[in-house]
């Protein structure tokens, strides 16, 4: 006779767990979607896929109509979804585009890229000459076209050269000159003196 009671309240009992079980719940992919970053901004423009590292919430972006005044040489400007995000990088605030966060992060810095460093340009020396009396570009062709020079093109050719300990002296034969001119210098082809061997009054 207590049978049917009991099963009265055992389904009374199943009806409100269901009901119970029946209210929203929210699903992890919808949880995933309320915390997800906002879109990215359609007026800016997205360089690689993360700042500083490659999938971190921030990105670098490049020039565009939204950038151009905040864009500088010596840093990079970086969009990050949250200011959590901009705080952490350590640059400068320069604007909010669609809930993103524009920072400017200076090279130097930690977060930014490293600035290139200009190598001193290390100057070479000039080829050194198996003959710098006679080859070419030796102390001979500068000294004509040292002569040719003062004379108006008027140099023939060497005459002759006389080497020494003292050093070197290359006579020039000019048209119309009673004598050569000469050029003295050091034995390693460097002139030191150009002159007209002859009477300069006859020049």
């Amino acid at each position: 006779m207590h049978s049917k009671p009991a099963l009265l309240i055992a389904a009374s009992g199943s009806l409100a767990l269901a009901a119970c079980g029946s209210g929203e719940t929210e699903t992890p992919a919808e949880v995933t979607a309320a915390d997800a970053a906002p879109a990215f901004p359609a007026d800016l423009v997205q360089v690689g896929d993360g700042y500083p590292e490659s999938g971190d919430p921030c990105v670098r972006v490049g020039e565009s109509e939204a950038t151009v005044d905040f864009l500088d040489d010596s840093a990079d400007l970086v969009a990050c979804p949250t200011r959590e995000d901009a705080a952490a990088l350590g640059g400068r605030n320069v604007g909010v585009i669609d809930s993103y966060h524009l920072v400017s992060v200076p090279r130097s810095s930690p977060m930014g890229e490293a600035v290139p460093m200009e190598m001193p340009v290390r100057e070479t020396a000039a080829p050194k000459l198996k003959d710098p009396i006679r080859s070419p570009g030796g102390m001979e062709t500068q000294c004509l076209a040292r002569v040719n020079e003062m004379t108006g093109g008027n140099v023939i050719g060497s005459r002759r050269i006389d080497e020494a300990e003292s050093g070197v002296m290359i006579y020039v034969n000019v048209d119309g000159a009673e004598a050569p001119w000469q050029c003295f210098g050091s034995r390693d082809g460097v002139i030191s003196e150009v002159y007209y061997g002859g009477d300069e009054g006859a020049l």
